[in-house]
């Protein structure tokens, strides 16, 4: 049994929540998101809350019975509250702005990289610190790990894009490893 699956989702105030043709719709004030719902997996909403029951007791379905809970779960916080992720940028002459809904990254390469903001995300940038944020946790963590690929941290001085607060390893370099 699913410890996860098995737990009600709370609709706060001022979410509503329809449940429609394997469709859940989550609307909020900060804005609307719709996915499908898992087929072995039945969804209905109760006295503010939303129920996860399975059809059948397999493998299978136990396994997406947490995850369709998980899902719907993120939904109902993105659009209550959202959700945000931060990058860096570690270097010397390393800085990002906004210029409309791109991104502009200038990270030591002979050309600025822009990035486009897909539908749902806002950026802000403070010359070395970019914060994405948006209400559906999956784009905006996506977002973010494609922003951090243009430049990944490298091993020996750790210059490039990383999430705020992460560590980089750094390798001895060959004088030090040789001795």
């Amino acid at each position: 049994m699913s410890r996860i699956g098995k737990k009600p989702v709370k609709i706060e105030k001022g979410v509503e929540v329809k449940i429609e043709n394997g469709m859940i719709s989550v609307k909020g004030p900060k804005g609307e998101l719709v996915k499908p719902l898992v087929e072995l997996i039945d969804s209905k909403v109760e006295n503010d809350e939303i129920i996860f029951t399975p059809q059948k007791e397999d493998k299978k379905t136990i396994a997406l019975w947490g995850l369709q809970r998980a899902l719907v779960q993120n939904m109902v916080k993105g659009v209550t509250e959202g959700f945000e992720k931060k990058l860096e940028l570690i270097g010397v002459g390393y800085k990002a702005n906004v210029q409309g809904t791109e991104l502009v990254l200038d990270i030591g390469f002979s050309h600025q990289v822009k990035f486009p903001a897909p539908k749902g995300i806002t950026f802000t940038a403070e010359k070395t610190n970019i914060t994405i944020t948006g209400i559906d946790r999956a784009l905006v963590g996506q977002t973010a790990a494609t922003i951090r690929e243009v430049r990944k941290p490298e091993p020996y001085k750790g210059k490039g894009i990383r999430y705020q607060g992460e560590v980089v390893r750094k390798k001895l370099g060959k004088k030090a490893a040789g001795s």
